[in-house]
């Protein structure tokens, strides 16, 4: 297929028949000749944040990876965006969500026309048309974290080549108060745990819950986080995934994304603060994001030095979670990762998958090497007796 000269410099562009016209891709190298577009598009609330232009934006800047923006069409209506940048991923050149390691579901961007008709479109025709416009940009397109399925509405990438992703990501829907959200779950227990948590707490001297703030106080917030969760990291012998001063530039970044009625905000920090002897100590810290109804926790930390034995990490999930009743809030995301407290707190699991297109020979290798450890680390978490043997060398090894 010939690639043919449009407006936008640099861009590839190609096209197939599906039953609701004529399919075209394009593939653009920044994000501002789309910025009109794209806003169009994340006014759609199943559309993933992670996906949202000023979050896309934020990244780049931070980051300069080369990107690759396909955006498709039909005829003249913009179909989907998928934002996706260049960079070295198990050795391969590969094609994936801007910011994936640091997103926690990814849906790209679709109009509900496109997500209809795609349900006609030949998935190897789908197929070819996406790895004809990205060949010589990348030897492998690999989007991860998409869930088939999300909240009603199927994913046009499900179309495509995909392994399950290791990780699951874990959902609590809230009601219309904290009562009926908690009907869903052990409700005396999690009063019972509540009770103790609040008790400990207020015998070290009281507590504040911090619930987001000025700028300047969430931005050193989000600092302390990042020496919080340092010092836990070391004490782990893990590597820190923060460490990267890039990655933080880009979050602090993220602080400033929100919309007039806050249904939309990129970052917001949440905290525990000490009183007492302890004045002013942050024993828990979170960040969480929101659009539309859906809240996502990205991270928390806690200090084991202090209050552990008050789990002051559970008990700001307790507040964060309440404090989301009765501001139009329907789901609270407890984000990837198989953990205790997820579980203990969401009783909706949704699986993820990764979408593993090769775009060359090299690529067809990178493919099988990613399937083969993505089903490894999956082999691995499911059982459990393996799964620490694998924690520790890994803490020994420090990878």
């Amino acid at each position: 297929m010939q690639a043919q000269t449009l407006p936008v410099p640099d861009r590839a562009h190609h096209s197939a028949e599906s039953d609701g016209g004529e399919l075209e891709i394009t593939v653009l190298d920044s994000l501002a000749p789309l910025e009109v577009r794209w806003r169009e598009l994340d006014r759609d609330n199943l559309n993933s944040l992670h996906q949202g232009i000023d979050w896309c934006m934020s990244w780049a800047k931070a980051h300069a990876n080369p990107l690759s923006i396909v955006w498709g069409r039909l005829g003249a209506e913009t179909a989907f965006i998928l934002p996706v940048e260049i960079n070295r991923f198990h050795g391969f050149r590969t094609a994936r969500f801007i910011g994936a390691d640091h997103s926690n579901i990814n849906t790209g961007l679709f109009t509900t026309r496109f997500t209809e008709l795609a349900k006609d479109l030949e998935p190897e025709k789908f197929a070819r048309l996406l790895r004809h416009a990205l060949i010589g940009r990348a030897d492998l397109l690999l989007l991860q974290n998409i869930p088939l399925e999300w909240r009603g509405r199927r994913n046009p990438l499900a179309l495509l080549p995909m392994v399950q992703n290791q990780n699951h990501a874990y959902q609590l829907p809230l009601f219309e108060n904290m009562e009926a959200t908690l009907q869903q779950l052990n409700a005396k227990g999690r009063r019972k745990k509540f009770r103790t948590q609040l008790r400990r707490l207020e015998a070290l001297g009281g507590f504040d819950y911090v619930a987001g703030g000025t700028a300047d106080e969430q931005h050193k917030l989000l600092d302390r986080f990042f020496t919080q969760k340092s010092e836990r990291f070391q004490a782990l012998g893990l590597p820190d995934v923060f460490a990267d001063q890039a990655t933080k530039t880009f979050l602090h970044s993220a602080i400033d994304i929100r919309d007039r009625e806050n249904s939309m905000v990129g970052l917001e920090m949440h905290a525990i603060r000490l009183k007492g002897e302890r004045d002013g100590h942050l024993a828990a810290i979170a960040g969480i994001s929101r659009k539309g109804d859906h809240v996502i926790c990205q991270f928390s930390a806690i200090d084991e030095n202090v209050a552990a034995e008050a789990s002051p990490g559970e008990f700001l999930f307790w507040q964060m979670i309440a404090g989301q009743h009765g501001k139009g809030v329907s789901l609270f995301d407890f984000g990837l990762g198989d953990q205790g407290y997820k579980r203990s707190w969401a009783p909706v699991e949704t699986e993820h998958y990764d979408l593993v297109l090769p775009l060359s020979l090299r690529g067809s290798v990178g493919g099988v090497v990613h399937r083969a450890i993505t089903r490894g680390k999956a082999f691995i978490k499911s059982h459990a007796k393996i799964y620490r043997v694998a924690q520790r060398i890994r803490r020994a090894i420090r990878v």
